[in-house]
C-alpha cells in the first residue's frame, strides 16, 4: 500500500514556484512570509493583508505561481509602528 502512495507524490526537485515560506531568494538574506503568517502576527484575516499589499499599506512580491509573499523586515516595521499607535501615553 505504501508502494501505491509513493507512486503518486511528485518526485522531489528544484521547482522555482514552490512555497517560498521562510526561504530566502536569490541568495537575498530577506526572509518571505505568506499571507496566513503575515495574518497571524496581526491577528486579522489573511484576505485583510491582501487588501493591505492592494491599498499600498504593504508592498508584495508575487512568487512565480502568483502567490504574494511579504518581506519579514516590512512587516515587522509596520507590527511595530501598528503596536505603537495602540500603546496609549503616559
Amino acid at each position: 500500500m505504501s508502494e501505491t502512495v509513493s507512486a503518486h507524490r511528485a518526485p522531489p526537485g528544484p521547482v522555482a514556484h514552490q512555497e517560498v515560506q521562510g526561504m530566502s531568494l536569490h541568495g537575498d538574506s530577506e526572509v518571505l512570509l505568506t499571507p496566513a503568517e503575515v495574518a497571524s502576527l496581526f491577528r486579522v484575516d489573511p484576505k485583510t493583508v491582501t487588501r493591505w499589499a492592494k491599498a499600498g499599506k504593504l508592498s508584495s512580491i508575487r512568487t512565480l505561481g502568483g502567490h504574494r509573499r511579504y518581506k519579514e523586515s516590512e512587516v515587522r516595521a509596520l507590527l511595530g509602528a501598528a503596536s505603537e499607535e495602540a500603546t496609549p501615553d503616559k
